[in-house]
């Protein structure tokens, strides 16, 4: 079964740019874990700061991997104090 996360995270303002910065740094780590499928961050571009995060997993086991990953946490930990709020994050599962 698939896994799908949404995360819909939005910047403190004016750390639009480190918010940037810290979603596009994500990107290659977690296509190099084992089980991802995509993970694409999309920003707003009528609402600077306003990002959408698209990851797809192989399965659950992968998803859970993902979320105890290293890379993850000490990512976490510095985009915190970066938004505005705690990310809303949706998760979904297909049939595969």
């Amino acid at each position: 079964m698939t896994v799908t996360a949404v995360a819909r995270l939005q910047a403190r303002p004016g750390l639009e740019p480190a918010v940037r910065e810290q979603a596009l740094a994500l990107v290659a780590a977690t296509r190099a874990e084992p089980g991802n499928l995509s993970y694409r961050p999309y920003e707003d571009p009528l609402a600077p700061g306003a990002w959408v995060i698209l990851e797809e997993w192989q399965d659950e086991a992968a998803w859970q991997a993902h979320l105890a990953s290293p890379h993850l946490a000490e990512a976490l930990a510095r985009t915190a104090s970066l938004l505005a709020d705690t990310p809303d994050v949706q998760v979904f599962t297909a049939p595969s």
